[in-house]
């Protein structure tokens, strides 16, 4: 999406936040108060079979997860993969060709304005005006909505308030991505839409957003997160949908992924005396022993797996000077089910 500036209220603002125009009527029919008022046995977020196309070019085909209530779900693969579709036919933002989307039991494209003020939206490319100031910013996005927080509160929360009367063009990137998850949170929505959160950030600024969205959830907030960064994912997300080439591959959390594609453990130790190498073999779940000089390479599956080589090391009374256990990750995962790394 291009860059945008913010705009004075009733104007459309594609920002770092949704930033709807006040509701002026309430629901006249029954069937769309009970779109507005969902069960809680419902999910959160439900996508179910949708396309998405732009010429010849599918975009994604036949996407469906679900979302809890009240969990950090996030939507993970490259750049290209059809993550930030996908939010934006969630959002309300495009229309998918095909499928069916419920947000809080609402349709995002007819029940746009009731689900609007239910939602925060943080998108991967936005801008304000350059000189506008931080509590500026807030005040306007607060102004938008009937019911809005308290943006001097949001502002300390998020780490701000030696920058509330900066001008936005002063700040850095970590603190552009805070106030863009307060203009989320103006309206303190049900669900949270974070797209690409801490792409560009230093490891510092990065580990300080992640706080922040973890505080998100704990404020029982659901969270709906797109990155391509699997070490964010498994730090973060409570569940995740692997999406390549337009199409989920697998969904669950990161360790029922890692266990069910990548049960594989490695056990990497030194030893003083090569020859008790042999002494590996009798253990049950190694698979492989390799050895270069005095370091060992053993591999094989199942939780247990270190448990066991510990076993052999005491049984057989084996000196050793180093010992490192070596998991498999999201980004293992990903590779083996689509053939290429995440990056490339």
């Amino acid at each position: 999406m291009g860059r945008a500036e913010a705009r004075p209220p009733n104007t459309e603002p594609p920002t770092a936040a949704s930033a709807p125009s006040r509701i002026e009527s309430s629901p006249k029919d029954a069937a769309t108060r009970a779109r507005m008022h969902p069960t809680m046995h419902e999910p959160a977020v439900r996508v179910d079979a949708i396309r998405k196309t732009y010429g010849a070019t599918v975009a994604i085909d036949n996407v469906s997860f679900d979302v809890r209530p009240g969990e950090i779900f996030g939507l993970i693969g490259p750049n290209g993969a059809g993550k930030t579709t996908t939010m934006e036919c969630v959002e309300g933002f495009r229309s998918p060709d095909r499928g069916a989307i419920r947000v809080l039991g609402l349709d995002p494209i007819r029940d746009a304005h009731a689900l609007q003020e239910r939602i925060g939206v943080q998108l991967q490319e936005a801008q304000l005006q350059k000189r506008i100031k931080v509590r500026e910013a807030v005040s306007l996005w607060a102004s938008m909505y009937p019911r809005a927080a308290d943006g001097d509160r949001l502002i300390d929360q998020l780490g701000l308030s030696e920058k509330r009367n900066e001008r936005f063009m002063t700040l850095s990137g970590g603190q552009k991505q805070r106030l863009f998850i307060a203009l989320a949170l103006i309206n303190d929505p049900e669900v949270v839409f974070l797209d690409e959160l801490t792409t560009g950030l230093d490891p510092q600024a990065r580990h300080a957003i992640w706080d922040l969205v973890r505080g998100i959830r704990q404020r029982g907030k659901t969270v709906v997160l797109t990155t391509h960064l699997m070490e964010e994912a498994e730090r973060l997300c409570d569940r995740v949908a692997i999406i390549d080439h337009g199409r989920i591959i697998d969904v669950g959390t990161p360790v029922e992924l890692v266990r069910r594609h990548c049960p594989e453990h490695t056990v990497v130790l030194a030893i003083e005396d090569p020859a008790t190498i042999a002494r590996f073999e009798v253990v049950p779940r190694i698979s492989s022993i390799t050895s270069d000089g005095s370091r060992v390479t053993l591999r094989g599956a199942g939780d247990d797996l270190v448990t066991e080589v510990i076993q052999c090391l005491a049984e057989h009374r084996m000196r050793v000077t180093d010992f490192r256990t070596e998991v498999p990750t999201l980004e293992d995962v990903f590779l083996r089910l689509t053939g290429h790394a995440i990056r490339d």
